[in-house]
């Protein structure tokens, strides 16, 4: 179900109908058991617009928030973030 109303969710962004950041905030919150911190919305929209715009790619590393680290480290793997995050619909 949580796939679906992604997909729904990403298709709604991409017509206009829902701001790209508003939709990510409900989906990491109602969409991930248990939630993803809402911190990491604004790494996913700089994901999504820059990987779009091919300004960024699939090996390349991003920094997270503060607090939140990946394997240790405060950079994470851009295909990490997309696949752990559900991402792929906005893409």
């Amino acid at each position: 179900m949580g796939s679906l109303q992604a997909s729904e969710f990403a298709t709604a962004t991409k017509e206009g109908q829902i701001e790209l950041t508003q939709a990510l905030t409900w989906h990491f919150r109602c969409n991930h058991y248990p939630p993803l911190p809402v911190s990491l919305v604004k790494v996913a929209v700089r994901i999504i617009k820059r990987v779009t715009a091919n300004k960024l790619d699939y090996t390349d590393n991003v920094r997270l928030p503060k607090g939140i680290t990946y394997k240790g480290s405060t950079l994470a793997p851009v295909s990490v973030c997309i696949e752990a995050w559900h991402l792929q619909d906005w893409l």
